[in-house]
């Protein structure tokens, strides 16, 4: 089948080969079926399908003619499928890829115009750019740091907050029932209309009385006003809730941002930094705060708690308490803490053990900032104290004043409170809070004398009159209270007047127990109800709002005032320093501390770059200095009396090895131990020329002797030394003469050494020799006459017998005494004896130079081990070992250091350089002078003027 269609297509395919056409068109070969494409003709050899040459005519034609199609008469197939072609086809699609390049240069060409309108408009519009400042940038990346999807879910579904809201229904109420009261028909319209209609009912009101219509009004009046105060703080406690609410809403849903500082911090900020710089408090500091000031015992700690709405102070039952000043900042945030300056504690003012904790720190604070022999201090503690409804202010709580000093007080302690009272009250634009204890007679009291000296104008004070619960009962007269409340009683002037109750006389009683006990208290008295005492000057909720009102009023008043004079005073500062110290940076004593630690760590990295050779050195010529007299006088000299060879080195073995046991390896660690010392000490103490600044001689001189004192040496360190040692002097074998000569060198420079002391022993105990005296004019002593006729006597018995022992017997001292005395010489025996030991050393000292002169050729005989040989030098393989052990010992030590010590050592240094940096003391000890002096007074005045300047600015703000 195939076969067949091949060869019927291979007939086709010739017959258009053959044939021409006049239009400019492809073959129709090219549009032959598929199947003819992929069969392989044979009659062409290539396996390929090649396309025959097509004879085209040499007319052209252009593309818009319209010449009709030719019909191509094909062959007629007998076999296989036969080829059929649509002719209209073709030109039906032609049209259409014609109207789609029509269509689609339409697209290209609209578009384009399109976009050019597009810009002509865009270049039109006025740039924007420079106005985007108007928008903080925050809100431009507000949708990145704020899943508002996530806010949407957290915030209360609309249930919930009508559960939070207040009931305005009840609200609506009470405001109608309020204006029905004062409206005709009411059922208060009884007073009134006794008023309004007396005439006509004149029989209905006879039975009234005046003063009861009068009784019946106030009483009114009272319970309406106490019932929307009641409300009023219901409504102030939802608030409260609702706002915690949505806080901590905030703290669980909303990604956490840094806030800035609250106005209140930012000025308490610039008092604590005050309180450092100023601390006697002088002219210089004057700005505001509430300075709180009363008898002792006259409830100004209670006032203040009752104000901060906590029990965070100590309190005892007629003792003194307050002995130090107590700066407290009230601020408002939505959780009750309290936490220091200088710690990040908070304490939980809603929890009763932190309520404990925090007076037990305070308490602790006090007794720790009273000196030795003192009752009270000015040191200031400094307290933060946050949580809801809290007014914003700055309190200083102050001891109170006391007229008699008791037992267990310091005898200045009267005069040290005043002193400290008026130190505060004398600042101008510190407002005076005077504490009165209404349950004592007002001429008992202390501290109206002193404010009225203070604030003789009452301009700034504010009068407290405590424990009106107590007065109102025992005072006889109640108008003596209206009396003091309106400031006829006292010699003293105030801005306003406050009656308040700050407790029941229980200590344990809470804050809000005290407030309902006060509300009640004021809701029941006389005082009130008769218009003695007026509702704003009462309760301490009243007195917060007026102190804080004062307090930021004297605020905005004063602070721009006190920054220009800050700024003065940074001008003085400043020009001082450039002209005592013009080629140096205003470092204070922080700054020029940490310059001093980069220098000492620089020194103790110094001790690391000394070389071995420098340290091996020094410890073995040290360490030989230590051990050479017990060497010479308690080794060599006891072995040199023996008889033989072997005696000697039996001897010599025997000490080495208790010597080695017991105090050679302590005696090295005590070596190299000092030695660390001195070069640390040469590092820290060296100059450095022009660059060395002496203000760190004391603080360098202190850290020095500090970590010397840390330091101890590795215990582990004598036993390894021990072994080494003991290792070194058991080698007895000298490999080659280089070693021998040194041995013998290092013998001999050991016995000139003490050969020369022992001539200047002997030198001080006989007196100048006859050139002396000759030539200085210098005579001998009688005892010196003596020593010298001993000395004489004794030299001629040596010589007698030059293999004499080191001692002498009894019977030769007798003979040299009966000798000496038979030339009028009376010596003792002990003199004898004494003398004999310096005549006798000397004498051995010589010999033994001598044998070294000998050994020096004796290599030889000690490769040979002295066989036939009348030679012995034992001593000198005596100083070898000698001299090896120290060489050893002082490359062990020097390892010891380089590797641990010097570590350890600069390792202690830091500590000591970190324990100082927390001691501020410490450091004001060490690092003093003018320069310290004026580079701190120049800190501190540039701080507080640009805390004092973003303060106004966030002032200025808020306004």
């Amino acid at each position: 089948m195939w076969r067949t269609r091949a060869a019927a297509a291979c007939v086709i395919c010739r017959s258009l080969a053959n044939s021409s056409y006049g239009m400019k068109r492809k073959s129709p070969l090219q549009n032959l079926h598929l199947v003819s494409r992929s069969i392989r003709h044979p009659c062409y050899p290539s396996s390929k399908f090649q396309r025959p040459p097509l004879r085209i005519s040499v007319q052209l034609f252009s593309s818009l003619n319209r010449l009709p199609l030719r019909k191509t008469k094909l062959l007629n197939v007998k076999y296989g499928y036969q080829f059929h072609r649509n002719f209209w086809l073709a030109r039906l699609a032609s049209r259409l890829l014609k109207l789609r390049y029509l269509i689609l240069g339409s697209a290209v060409g609209g578009g384009y115009t399109a976009k050019k309108t597009y810009d002509q408009w865009k270049d039109m519009m006025p740039d924007l750019d420079e106005y985007k400042w108007i928008v903080p940038d925050f809100i431009w990346e507000l949708d990145e740091h704020i899943d508002f999807e996530k806010l949407i879910k957290a915030l209360p579904d609309a249930d919930d907050l009508a559960k939070l809201l207040p009931d305005f229904d009840k609200i609506g109420e009470s405001f109608t029932s309020l204006k029905g009261f004062f409206s005709p028909g009411s059922p208060g319209e009884t007073v009134f209309r006794a008023t309004d209609q007396g005439y006509d009912n004149d029989k209905q009101y006879k039975k009234v009385s005046d003063k009861e219509k009068v009784d019946q009004l106030q009483e009114e009046l009272l319970r309406t006003q106490l019932k929307y105060q009641r409300m009023l703080e219901r409504l102030e406690k939802e608030n409260k809730e609702l706002r915690k609410l949505v806080l901590q809403r905030d703290d669980k849903g909303i990604h956490q941002r840094k806030l800035k500082k609250s106005l209140i911090d930012m000025y308490s900020e610039v008092l604590d930094i005050l309180s450092d710089y100023d601390a006697s408090y002088n002219t210089q500091d004057h700005l505001p705060r509430v300075v709180v000031v009363g008898d002792q015992s006259a409830g100004k700690t209670s006032v203040l708690e009752m104000i901060a709405q906590a029990r965070i102070f100590p309190r005892g039952s007629g003792e003194m308490m307050t002995r130090s000043p107590v700066k407290v900042t009230l601020s408002e945030g939505p959780h009750h803490v309290a936490l220091f300056k200088d710690s990040s504690r908070e304490f939980d003012l809603t929890k009763e053990e932190d309520l404990a904790a925090l007076r037990n720190e305070i308490e602790i604070r006090m007794r720790n900032s009273v000196k030795e022999g003192c009752t009270v201090s000015t040191e200031t503690i400094s307290l933060s104290v946050k949580g809801p409804g809290l007014q914003r202010m700055v309190l200083v709580d102050l001891p109170g004043v006391i007229s008699t000093v008791t037992s267990g007080m310091a005898p200045d302690t009267k005069e040290t409170i005043f002193s400290i009272s008026k130190a505060y009250m004398q600042n101008p634009n510190a407002i005076i809070l005077c504490i009165q204890d209404g349950s004592v007679d007002a001429e008992r009291s202390i501290v109206t004398d002193l404010v009225s000296q203070m604030d003789p104008q009452g301009k700034r004070t504010i009068f407290v009159l405590t424990k009106v619960d107590l007065a109102e009962k025992n005072v006889a007269s109640p108008s003596r209270i209206q009396q003091i409340i309106e400031g006829k009683l006292f010699p003293m002037k105030a801005l306003g007047y406050f009656a308040v109750v700050t407790g029941k006389g229980n200590s344990s009683e809470s804050i809000e127990s005290i407030k309902e006990y006060e509300e009640e208290f004021f809701q029941n008295s006389k005082l009130l109800k008769t218009c003695m005492l007026k509702a704003h000057q009462v309760t301490t909720k009243n007195l917060s709002l007026a102190v804080s009102d004062c307090f930021w009023k004297m605020v905005r008043e004063s602070v721009e005032q006190q920054a220009d004079a800050f700024k003065a005073t940074r001008f003085n500062l400043e020009t001082e320093w450039k002209n005592n110290y013009p080629r140096l940076r205003e470092l204070d004593r922080n700054e020029l501390f940490e310059k001093a630690k980069n220098e000492i760590l620089d020194e103790v990295i110094s001790l690391t770059q000394v070389t071995p050779k420098h340290w091996e050195e020094i410890l073995q010529k040290t360490l030989w200095e230590r051990v050479s007299t017990h060497v010479i006088e308690n080794i060599y000299l006891p072995a040199a009396q023996t008889m033989n060879s072997g005696t000697f080195n039996t001897t010599v073995d025997i000490k080495l090895k208790q010597w080695t046991d017991k105090q050679l390896p302590n005696k090295a660690v005590e070596v190299a131990w000092e030695t660390l010392q001195e070069e640390f000490s040469r590092f820290m103490t060296e100059q450095k020329g022009k660059e060395h600044d002496d203000i760190f001689d004391k603080l360098k001189q202190a850290v020095k002797e500090e970590s010397i004192k840390r330091h101890k040496w590795n215990e582990r360190a004598e036993d390894s030394l021990r072994v080494i040692q003991h290792n070194a002097l058991e080698d007895r074998s000298i490999s080659d003469k280089q070693q021998w000569d040194a041995a013998i060198h290092f013998m001999e420079e050991t016995l000139q050494s003490r050969l020369k002391d022992t001539e200047s022993v002997i030198e001080d105990m006989v007196g100048p020799d006859w050139k002396k005296r000759w030539l200085y004019w210098v005579g001998r002593t009688k005892e010196q006459n003596i020593r010298n006729e001993t000395k004489n006597e004794l030299e001629k018995l040596i010589k007698c017998n030059e293999e004499h022992a080191a001692y002498l017997a009894n019977d030769e001292v007798t003979t040299v005494r009966k000798n000496l005395e038979a030339r009028g010489v009376t010596v003792d025996p002990c003199l004898i004896k004494d003398t004999w030991h310096q005549i006798y050393r000397r004498y051995f000292l010589k010999t033994a130079l001598n044998h070294c002169n000998l050994c020096r050729r004796g290599f030889y005989y000690y490769q040979r081990h002295f066989v036939d040989s009348e030679l012995e030098c034992n001593d000198i393989v005596l100083f070898w070992r000698i001299q090896r052990m120290l060489a050893i010992t002082a490359n062990t030590l020097r390892q010891q250091l380089t590797n641990t010590e010097v570590r350890r050592l600069e390792k202690n240094v830091k500590e000591v350089l970190e324990d100082f940096a927390e001691d501020n003391e410490k450091k004001v000890k060490l690092l003093t002078g003018k320069r310290v002096q004026l580079a701190e007074d120049l800190k501190k005045v540039r701080e507080i003027q640009e805390k004092l300047e973003a303060f106004i600015e966030a002032l200025h703000q808020e306004k």
